[in-house]
């Protein structure tokens, strides 16, 4: 008589695998917090609009020639500090923001969380 595929040791590996590609967590926690990047040049930041779900990380990094920051827009939440030239810096998103660069405020960009 056939055992069904997951009964086997093959199966179980598979079942496994599946499970950690799929981002399965035996602890209940949840899919694992993704990293996100947004590249600053050109004076954008690029990509503008970036979803991402609640604890993903996003890394800023400056590949520009002159110093940008990332400040949400009303200024008060939160605000990197100046990131000169090939430099980075990296938020965990909580909520959704728009933000901009205070050196060049017409360079803006938004963060949707969902």
């Amino acid at each position: 008589m056939r055992r069904p595929i997951l009964m086997t040791k093959r199966g179980g590996v598979l079942c496994c695998a599946l499970m950690f590609l799929t981002g399965f967590s035996f602890s209940g926690a949840g899919p694992v917090a993704k990293t996100h990047r947004v590249e600053i040049r050109q004076m954008k930041f690029n990509p503008s609009h970036l979803s991402v779900k609640p604890g993903d990380t996003v890394v800023f990094i400056n590949l520009d020639m002159v110093t940008h920051d990332v400040t949400e827009a009303t200024g008060q939440s939160w605000k990197s500090p100046p990131l000169p030239a090939k430099s980075s810096w990296k938020k965990v998103a909580r909520t959704s923001a728009t933000y901009y660069c205070s050196f060049h405020p017409v360079m803006k960009g938004a963060i949707t969380v969902k």
